[in-house]
């Protein structure tokens, strides 16, 4: 098993720039364009029946709440490629996997962030290692054989078909 830790973020060198490009636009467009807009909605006066401000307001703490989300994803991502076992299934891994062993209901996903998606247009699914799933794979190689109990309560078999870095 490899030194992977799920909790870990890995970003292509592709995805970390498009997460900067992301930030630095809420940062220097965001920003101030909402504020103007609060601002235009504060001089119209009476704020409680206000739905321009309101809106521009919760507008706002979503902006806010993703720029901290960014800071904090960039700040403590990784960039690069996970290292370790190339057939073993670990966050920031591309992974395949059969449904009850049958190759015609197969499902490829990230096994990490959903935020890494965009640097690769054929994986549009992430799957959280700390998911039944993701825990479920995370550590196991290609041809291996797992179950994990589903939100659903009902216990699903699935079969390692692939593993490749994103």
């Amino acid at each position: 098993m490899s030194d992977i830790t799920p909790d870990v973020v890995w970003l292509t060198q592709e995805a970390h720039s498009k997460l900067e490009d992301e930030l630095t636009n809420l940062k220097t467009v965001g920003r101030p364009e909402v504020t103007n807009r609060i601002q235009a909605a504060r001089e119209e006066g009476d704020l409680s029946e206000n739905g321009g401000y309101h809106a521009a307001k919760e507008e706002q703490g979503q902006m806010e709440s993703r720029i901290r989300q960014l800071e904090h994803l960039l700040r403590t991502a990784h960039v690069g490629s996970p290292q370790g076992d190339p057939d073993e299934a670990g966050p920031g891994k591309v992974v395949t996997v059969a449904y009850n062993g049958d190759t015609d209901d197969q499902e490829t996903f990230l096994l990490g962030s959903r935020e890494v998606l965009g640097a690769d247009d054929s994986i549009e699914q992430a799957v959280s290692p700390q998911s039944p799933l993701g825990a479920a794979v995370s550590g196991k190689k290609v041809g291996d054989d797992v179950s994990y109990d589903a939100p659903n309560g009902k216990t699903i078999h699935v079969t390692i078909t692939a593993v490749r870095p994103l």
